[in-house]
Parts: structure tokens; C-alpha cells; sequence
């Protein structure tokens, strides 16, 4: 599989960017992987980089972005934090990914069975994690109002919907670069029984 550079990236739209992600998700589950050279990617990469997405996700050990889409070194920009929570540190990493750096995809990529949902679901506290849970309350009370079958998995649907929310009021970046079509700002849900991501169209 080729390393991007920027002549390639110029000339990927965000829905071809889409596919290239909905189709290395099939060969994951598949286990069906490109071969690879990461030592030549490495090399390749030295100089400099040109991601085509970034995405935010958790930092479950068990839903690692680059193995779940099947992607090389170089190819997107990897923001962890536990629950896809957005804040400020988040929002200024995603507006250099997308304004500075090139990217022209934001996926806001949630998973079943999140500690961190459950966590907040179930109202733990502890130290600092108390304080990141509470960004998970807005997708906890939307859901126990909406739904009589509330769970953490519905729970953790909702907060993706709440974090792309949160991207498009709180950056006025990258809410910019959305509607101006520059960028398309996606969420799907990553399942851990299966390895399969399903997009939220």
C-alpha cells in the first residue's frame, strides 16, 4: 500500500477519504490486511506528513485506529482520550490536523462495552476522572429521556453524536471548514464482539 503524500491527498475528497476507511474496516474483520512495508513508510514519512483524517476515538487498548482501518504509518492523525470526550486541548488538536496539516476528514469513532461510558452511566467518581465523566452526562440524559431501554452502548452512541455537536459549535474552525465543505465531520461505532465499525450516515 502506497504512503500518502500531499499530491495524493489533494486529490481525495472527504467521501473517497470515507470509503478508503469503510473498506480497510471490511479487510480488518476479514483479516484480510495489506501487506505492508513500515520500515520504507518510516523513511518515507521523515520529511513530512500528510495524514487525509483524523480521528478521535478512545483510549481503549482494544480499538487501536491505524489496525481497525487497516492504515499505515502516516496516513491519519490519532486523537485518544477516554469516552472520545472533545475539550479544548482536543479541539486544538483537531483544528491543526484539519486547518493546518490538511486533513480533510474528522471521524468521531465511539465503541461498545466503554468503560468510560459505563463509568459515567453508572456515576463513578474518582479524582480527575470525575471531572472528564461529566462531559458523558449530556449523552446520558438525552438518552434516559428518549429511551425506556437506556444502556451504556446507547449511551455511548449518543455521546459520538454529542462530541461531533460539541466539534461544530465550540471550534468556529473547523465549524467553518464544514460547511464550507472543506471537511466532513462523521461518527461511527467501533463493536469489540466483532471488529466491525458502522458509520453514522
Amino acid at each position: 500500500m502506497q504512503t500518502i503524500t500531499k499530491d495524493i491527498r489533494e486529490k481525495l475528497r472527504p467521501e473517497e477519504i470515507l470509503s478508503i476507511l469503510k473498506e480497510g474496516n471490511e479487510r480488518f474483520v476479514k483479516n484480510a490486511r495489506v501487506e505492508r512495508d513500515l520500515a520504507s513508510q518510516v523513511e518515507q514519512t521523515s520529511g513530512g506528513q500528510y495524514p487525509f483524517a483524523a480521528v478521535l476515538g478512545c483510549i481503549d487498548s482494544r480499538v487501536p485506529a491505524e489496525l481497525v482501518f487497516d492504515l499505515g504509518i502516516g496516513d491519519i492523525f490519532n486523537v485518544r482520550v477516554a469516552g472520545n470526550i472533545v475539550n479544548e486541548d482536543v479541539l486544538g488538536s483537531l483544528e491543526y490536523a484539519c486547518k493546518v496539516a490538511g486533513a480533510k476528514v474528522i471521524l468521531v469513532l465511539g465503541h461498545t462495552k466503554c468503560g468510560a461510558v459505563s463509568a459515567a452511566y453508572s456515576g463513578f467518581e474518582l479524582g480527575n476522572i470525575t471531572l472528564l465523566l461529566q462531559k458523558i452526562k449530556p449523552a446520558i440524559e438525552k438518552v434516559r429521556l428518549a429511551r425506556s431501554d437506556s444502556n451504556a452502548d446507547k449511551v455511548a452512541e449518543q455521546n459520538v453524536l454529542e462530541s461531533i455537536g460539541r466539534i461544530k459549535r465550540e471550534s468556529k474552525i473547523l465549524s467553518e471548514m464544514y460547511q464550507n465543505g472543506d471537511i466532513s465531520i462523521v461518527g461511527a461505532m467501533y463493536n469489540i464482539d466483532t471488529g466491525k465499525v458502522d458509520f453514522m450516515e
